[in-house]
């Protein structure tokens, strides 16, 4: 299908109802700036929405310098998506006998006990309750990129609140605490785990890693201009007084939360695309991401499935919810992911998933059957709530009534 107003260009299909997620995925490239993008939405194990527009480079120059077209199998870094990956490695542990929640981070990783973290459970590595947002010396790019070195310098810190009372938002931490535990478990890498365990059976594409042969896929991220028109998308662009002024300190938890990598790696480069960074640059397609949600759910296409029902009520049940301490704003989590609520608006009550800072939003929703998946290459301002993901989500629900 190739949907055409005055505008834009959209490629890709919908199904019968779902109309108004094809409109309101238009209308993110005429009113909100979008660049190059991708949706999908599946319900009951099923694809009812996949959709594609705009240049797959942000810049719009292609290798050979005219415009590279967004096509169904263009991949992108998804930043903070990547979290709800990560998460399903240790709960699928979890789900197999092989990692208890409730044990200490240090029964796995001894080095981690250091002072006063023997309390951190496992399980509030998973609801951001450890302690350790931050680090008192930020890490290089080199540093961050090597996963000893980064793991070594989360396990010699203390921590900024006692651990397990308060929660607040492991922006980059959460990599490596993520990846040493899956790592002493089970001596592999996040990546193999990810590639052998969950994207090879459910036919994924998505890396946290990318593979040198998967390069050419990838589109290119840039900063998205401030949305002529943010009203059309029915939200505030603008971030609260308090959380800017959060931001801009640099004595700030929040700066410092965002700050663990000084400078921060090219999100561009091989080098990036190829560490394995589980907090913040797993690659992928919107179709996996909504595949994969739709598994955690539920069986895909009638067969491949990832929780049971007793993981998946320990995926969306609340563990963490008030004021963060890095968010500024409240959130709610639950073992690995964002719950729906006024931070992170998602489809419904039941609804669990992660954003990614800027732009990628992916979810599911048991109460409906549906799971979504959207990408970009524009990053917008926000961490939690892009007007673009929003209005999309919006169209879902109207669709989906």
């Amino acid at each position: 299908m190739r949907y055409m107003n005055a505008d834009v260009v959209v490629h890709g299909t919908v199904a019968e109802g779902f109309e108004p997620v094809r409109d309101a995925f238009a209308r993110n490239f005429t009113a909100l700036g979008e660049r190059g993008a991708g949706v999908v939405v599946y319900r009951d194990g099923r694809p009812v929405v996949d959709l594609w527009g705009g240049t797959r480079d942000f810049d719009g120059a292609g290798a050979t310098g005219g415009a590279a077209p967004w096509e169904r199998g263009t991949a992108q870094v998804v930043r903070s998506a990547t979290k709800g990956v990560a998460a399903a490695v240790l709960l699928l542990l979890h789900q197999r006998g092989e990692l208890d929640l409730d044990a200490p981070v240090g029964a796995y990783w001894p080095e981690f006990k250091a002072y006063g973290k023997d309390r951190v459970l496992v399980r509030h590595v998973l609801a951001h309750r450890a302690g350790v947002p931050a680090l008192d010396r930020p890490l290089t790019p080199e540093q961050a990129l090597d996963p000893d070195v980064a793991a070594a310098a989360v396990a010699a810190q203390a921590p900024f609140w006692e651990p397990g009372t308060d929660h607040g938002y492991h922006a980059h931490t959460y990599s490596w605490l993520t990846g040493e535990l899956v790592r002493r478990v089970t001596g592999r890498s996040v990546r193999d785990v990810v590639a052998d365990e969950i994207a090879g059976p459910l036919g994924l594409d998505l890396w946290i890693g990318l593979p040198a042969s998967e390069a050419g896929r990838v589109g290119r991220l840039g900063r998205l201009a401030e949305p002529a028109a943010p009203a059309a998308a029915g939200l505030r662009t603008r971030p609260k007084p308090q959380v800017a002024a959060a931001y801009r300190d640099p004595a700030s938890l929040t700066r410092r939360a965002f700050d663990v990598v000084s400078p921060f790696p090219d999100e561009n480069s091989a080098a990036y695309h190829s560490a394995v960074l589980p907090a913040s640059n797993g690659v992928a397609t919107a179709g996996a991401l909504a595949r994969f949600y739709a598994a955690l759910i539920g069986e895909v296409d009638g067969g491949a499935r990832l929780f049971t029902p007793s993981t998946l009520a320990l995926a969306r049940t609340e563990a963490s919810a008030g004021p963060d301490r890095v968010l500024v704003v409240a959130t709610r989590l639950g073992l690995g992911y964002m719950l729906h609520g006024a931070a992170s608006p998602l489809l419904g009550p039941t609804s669990f998933g992660h954003p990614g800072r800027g732009g990628t939003l992916a979810f599911a929703d048991p109460e409906s059957g549906l799971a979504f998946g959207y990408v970009t290459n524009g990053m917008g301002r926000g961490v939690t709530a892009d007007a673009r993901a929003q209005a999309l989500v919006r169209a879902v629900r109207v669709a989906a009534a």
